[in-house]
């Protein structure tokens, strides 16, 4: 069971007619949904798709992109999942970098049609298009399957990274990695046939994608996807659906629990990262439904390091946790996190120097996060060091700041940038959503004056309405300095 094919076919033999998907109205047990991704397969071998084609989807979290990813992988095909909030030119740009044999689109998600912004721009598609349109189910697929041979070792994605700065590349895995991250996920969080689990992180990010879709197919769990969050709408679909597993960044459980008359005790697991995690939060959450696991990985790696079941909530909220599915870590030069191990990505599609400039020559991947490992092997994630900044000459790391943020009474959610300072150099400045609307930049400073050192207080602070963040819940912070110059 090395390969996707293998595993939904297993998935089928094991869990036959216990409930597998369920997107509103459309449910289907693991027997149903292995026939369906068949007939997908079917779809895109008839139009032309052969083993080694990219088959790419731009659509939200909806039973569509579940079959036709495991469909179009299936059929021997190469997955490459696009970013929803891509615009018609970097959708594009992914389409013509992977030569897409065919793509997957929802024809009107979140006010665009993406299709026809595609071809208004002037933008060459590839020659199998399969629109589907979110709320409705997929009818026309076909009842019969395909036999393509897929090897463990065969490309099963490209997914491209967050392209924060500079242009995207494409990481490359091969389906026993894909696997084995999925495997070492449902491992630490426990899963089983009896969860029930929602998937807010979006379908195109491989938390999504692998901690989820796979996920489930490794373990029986029920694929619940939300196409768009919502806190009121997850709320309701947790108490109306059962929901036991519910992964996502540290605000979406704020916003669930700050709602009135809540009830999340369905719920038996929560996974958070990708932010500053707040000990009070854990605390909350372990109190309010049980077990809550933070974890660490990227677009190169997935899933590297995660805490247990075991862990309490400061280990948890201040770790993420210990290395999983077979990597190893250590820390580098100018404390830079190193991870090496089977599951590193294969390298960046059809780029050598890139991939020779993230993985050394003796295998280690670099990851441009600086952390620290204590004696028990937990990792800390301090920050990034492309986002550390000095300060009076003194380094000051963003996170920790944030973390004391995190902790101020009245402070829903904050972020920190270095901005050029005359006489310092840089100092910090903190981008600051507020729960209470009171809450003034004299109380911010003086609340952080009184938790860390004076180099480390910010100078500035600015009140937004939200935070910008990619997909997987990391702040965009090079739009929060352009206003900075």
């Amino acid at each position: 069971m090395e390969t996707i094919p293998a595993a939904v076919e297993a998935a089928a033999r094991r869990f036959g007619d216990a409930e597998a998907l369920v997107d509103g109205p459309v449910r289907m047990s693991w027997r149903e949904l292995h026939e369906q991704v068949g007939g997908a397969a079917r779809v895109f071998t008839d139009g032309g798709v052969r083993p080694g084609d990219r088959v790419a989807i731009c659509a939200p979290n909806t039973h569509h992109w579940v079959l036709s990813a495991l469909g179009a992988l299936s059929a021997g095909a190469t997955l490459v999942p696009i970013n929803t909030r891509f615009t018609a030119t970097e959708t594009a740009d992914i389409l013509d970098r992977t030569h897409a044999r065919a793509l997957v689109v929802a024809d009107q998600f979140l006010g665009r049609d993406r299709l026809a912004e595609l071809r208004a721009g002037g933008h060459t598609v590839p020659e199998l298009v399969l629109p589907v349109a979110p709320g409705e189910p997929w009818q026309a697929l076909p009842r019969s399957t395909v036999d393509v041979p897929v090897s463990p070792d065969d490309v099963s994605d490209i997914l491209f990274t967050a392209g924060t700065t500079g242009r995207s590349k494409g990481a490359m895995s091969a389906h026993r990695q894909a696997l084995d991250v999925a495997r070492a996920w449902a491992e630490h969080g426990e899963v089983t046939a009896e969860d029930r689990y929602l998937v807010i992180n979006p379908f195109f990010h491989s938390f999504g994608y692998k901690a989820g879709i796979l996920v489930c197919v490794l373990t029986g769990a029920t694929i619940v996807p939300q196409a768009v969050y919502d806190a009121a709408a997850a709320a309701r679909l947790v108490h109306d659906e059962r929901i036991s597993v519910m992964p996502g960044a540290p605000t979406i459980f704020q916003t669930m629990l700050d709602l009135p008359d809540v009830d999340l005790r369905s719920l038996r697991l929560a996974v958070t990262g990708a932010a500053v995690v707040p000990v009070p939060l854990v605390e909350r959450m372990q109190a309010e439904f049980g077990t809550v696991l933070t974890a660490f990985g990227m677009t190169e790696a997935v899933v590297a390091t995660m805490c247990t079941s075991a862990d309490d909530a400061h280990t948890v909220a201040t770790t993420c946790g210990r290395a999983t599915a077979g990597f190893e870590l250590r820390i580098g030069d100018r404390d830079e996190l190193l991870l090496r191990g089977p599951n590193v990505m294969l390298g960046y599609l059809d780029d050598p120097e890139a991939t020779r400039q993230a993985i050394d020559a003796d295998g280690w991947l670099h990851t441009g996060d600086v952390g620290r490992v204590d004696e028990r092997g937990y990792l800390t994630i301090t920050d990034r060091l492309k986002d550390m900044y000095i300060c009076g000459g003194f380094n000051v790391y963003p996170a920790e700041v944030e973390q004391a943020l995190a902790r101020m009474p009245g402070v829903t959610d904050a972020a920190v940038v270095g901005v050029p300072d005359e006489r310092l150099g840089e100092v910090g400045k903190a981008f600051v959503v507020r729960r209470a609307a009171g809450l003034s930049t004299e109380d911010v400073v003086a609340y952080c004056k009184g938790v860390l050192a004076n180099y480390k207080v910010p100078r500035q602070v600015e009140f937004l309405d939200v935070l910008p963040r990619n997909a997987s819940g990391k702040v965009l912070k090079f739009r929060l300095r352009e206003p900075a110059g």
